[in-house]
């Protein structure tokens, strides 16, 4: 399954990387990309665990930047 997210108060592009790389390794998941300029994420992930793994991706968002939010 592919989706696209908004993402709001994305800070900078280096955030964004880092977002990426640590999304990248969790378990399931295809493919991962953050355009900070779109203030997007993309992910592709197995439709039977994808509400997990984007619980997971949000969790690792907010490692990074604690204000980034992941809207639907």
């Amino acid at each position: 399954m592919k989706k696209k997210f908004k993402m709001q108060d994305l800070d900078c592009a280096h955030c964004a990387a880092k977002m990426e790389d640590a999304i990248s390794r969790i378990e399931g998941v295809d493919e991962v990309s953050i355009s900070f300029l779109t203030q997007k994420m993309t992910l592709v992930a197995d439709d039977a665990v994808f509400e997990d793994i984007l619980s997971k991706a949000v969790k690792e968002i907010s490692k990074i930047e604690p204000d980034c939010k992941v809207l639907a």
